[in-house]
């Protein structure tokens, strides 16, 4: 099983609260607020029975997540799960349910595809993936360019990717069971 989503990440810094010395009031130094960002799309892989976890991810610099990134990344997941069926479980962004993400489903009949319903992200466990790459590993990050929040996003991704207790609990977070606990 994976669940999938995307999230964008901004080059303008998300400034949260840091510890300082008293005094020292820390500054976070940017050329200016930029809408400038990388688009990820990211799965959340686990076993039927939830027992094992992992991340697959591809980062888009300057791109918005369309059918085409989509159908990319449907096919780095068969290639990391050759031959077995794969069961995709994501939201309701029209790219995945374009016509070009369905013909690559036609000719591809290991992946079955499942919605979840609108307005309810917080059933997609990757989401809470998404929420510590962003609030916590890259919080407070100025990035000078593109190419530096691309470095610093993918290793914060390939960080959480290690992490299999932050896996496991992202999928254990979620509202839904969906494994006998």
């Amino acid at each position: 099983m994976v669940f999938v989503d995307e999230a964008g990440l901004l080059l303008s810094p998300l400034v949260k609260r840091s510890w300082a010395p008293r005094g020292q009031t820390p500054v976070l130094k940017t050329k200016t607020r930029s809408h400038r960002k990388i688009s990820a799309v990211g799965g959340l892989t686990t076993t039927a029975a939830g027992r094992r976890q992992g991340l697959v991810f591809r980062l888009h610099p300057m791109k918005n997540v369309g059918a085409a990134e989509c159908v990319a990344f449907l096919e780095q997941l068969k290639l990391n799960f050759p031959g077995r069926h794969v069961f995709v479980i994501w939201d309701g962004l029209r790219a995945h349910w374009s016509k070009k993400v369905s013909r690559w489903l036609l000719r591809h009949p290991k992946f079955s595809t499942f919605k979840l319903p609108p307005y309810a992200p917080e059933l997609n466990p990757i989401e809470y993936v998404w929420g510590n790459v962003k609030y916590h590993q890259l919080a407070n990050l100025a990035p000078e360019s593109e190419e530096d929040l691309f470095t610093h996003a993918k290793a914060a991704l390939c960080r959480a990717r290690k992490s299999k207790v932050l896996l496991r609990s992202c999928l254990q977070h979620a509202p839904i069971n969906f494994f006998d606990r």
